[in-house]
């Protein structure tokens, strides 16, 4: 494997370890400031530049996709003994949100150790595009989980259940599990990508134009992230059931009706 394979299996590493459940805030900030290394390493150019930024985020989501653990059911099962399929989602979720308020919560404690080392805004930018990584990370997580949770499958092979993953978090929905192939290959295409970098945009631009989190402080970056992780998931909740109901072949779980 060459220079660069390595670095993205590394980056895949460090990604994965964030989405953990269980991750101590000493050992969340640790990672976090792994990944902002390796983020320099690669060379980010101008990231106090919006584009660049989210370019760049488009970029490294689509390399880390295939590297995020996604728990089948019955590990999930293990992990989660005594729970019906909506508790076990609700857990999900509910672990989810607090993954990514702890990643912007990490993000101040990785910035005040920046801040005190280096005292300038250079390294603001790359810090924010590594909290945007993570959190997307933990979401992709919790939807791959929440397709198994509900009985939807995914497309089978890691590069095209990474591309799935990728366009559910980029709809805030679930995948069509009747259209296997429509829109999913291996590759993100140039729809798919541009559909990554809107939703990005929309999710995370105000900070890299702003460097919200800087300015409002890590509690506030810690709720916003369980907000919207908590959105994101109820809403893919939603679309998962009405899925399942127009799936084939399969028994029906008993599963309340989606508004």
């Amino acid at each position: 494997m060459g220079e660069r394979g390595d670095a993205s299996e590394e980056l895949g590493a460090t990604v994965a370890a964030l989405t953990a459940d269980d991750l101590a805030p000493k050992r969340r900030r640790q990672l976090l400031g792994r990944l902002v290394g390796q983020a320099r390493a690669r060379g980010l150019g101008d990231l106090f530049k919006p584009r660049a930024a989210v370019r760049w985020m488009v970029d490294t989501v689509a390399e880390i996709a295939p590297h995020v653990p996604v728990r089948d059911l019955a590990t999930l099962r293990r992990h989660f003994e005594g729970l019906d399929d909506e508790a076990l989602a609700e857990r999900l979720v509910r672990n989810a949100a607090r993954a990514t308020a702890g990643v912007g919560a990490a993000g101040g404690g990785v910035a005040a150790v920046e801040w005190a080392a280096t005292p300038t805004l250079l390294s603001a930018p790359v810090l924010l595009a590594a909290e945007t990584i993570a959190v997307v990370a933990v979401e992709l997580k919790l939807i791959g989980e929440l397709h198994e949770v509900y009985g939807v499958p995914l497309p089978e092979g890691r590069g095209q259940r990474a591309v799935a993953l990728v366009h559910g978090w980029a709809t805030q929905r679930g995948v069509n599990p009747m259209m296997p192939g429509a829109g999913i290959g291996a590759v993100l295409g140039t729809a798919a990508r541009r559909e990554l970098r809107d939703t990005l945009l929309r999710r995370f631009g105000r900070n890299l134009t702003t460097l919200g989190p800087f300015l409002t402080g890590a509690a506030v970056a810690s709720y916003l992230n369980r907000r919207a992780t908590r959105a994101l998931g109820d809403q893919v909740r939603d679309d998962l059931r009405r899925k399942r109901r127009a799936l084939p072949g399969l028994p029906p779980r008993s599963l309340p009706d989606a508004p």
